[in-house]
């Protein structure tokens, strides 16, 4: 029996509980936020998870699978900075309440994997490699996941 979102009480629903379900009050916020998560554990993107920590819907932790990114893990990339924080237009000036969960990591996962964007990079030394010399920036990068993502 899954909690509705209307003060926690119960739905007649069998889609499994997860324990991020509100059992209280929830802002609208909260209640996108919580329709957003159920809609992407029925349809995750590929290679892709999210999910609320510590049962707390505003703070979340997402893992992008195939290559394995854990922002708590330094990696060289130009459009991440060395505190993790990614660089992506859509999570600055380009955010809008149209954005989903789904498509917030669908876009890091081609900014990490298939197109760094080196021309508004927050780390100006690894753009510069990048656009320089690829093979030696590649090598680098290499050398960081082997150092850094044990």
């Amino acid at each position: 029996m899954m909690t509705s979102a209307r003060g926690g009480r119960p739905s007649s629903s069998s889609a499994p509980t997860y324990s991020w379900a509100p059992t209280t009050f929830v802002s609208a916020s909260g209640k996108r936020i919580h329709r957003e998560m159920v809609e992407l554990n029925n349809d995750p993107p590929p290679h892709c998870s999210a999910g609320p920590k510590d049962d707390n819907l505003y703070h979340g932790i997402a893992t992008i699978i195939g290559p394995l990114v854990v922002f708590k893990t330094r990696i060289y990339h130009c459009n991440v900075d060395t505190d993790g924080h990614v660089s992506l237009g859509m999570l600055k000036d380009g955010w809008s309440p149209a954005l989903t969960i789904t498509k917030v990591l669908t876009a890091i996962r081609s900014l990490l994997t298939n197109n760094p964007d080196p021309y508004k990079a927050v780390v100006p030394g690894i753009a510069h490699l990048y656009l320089e010399n690829k093979a030696k920036h590649d090598i680098v990068a290499g050398e960081w996941t082997a150092r850094f993502a044990k």
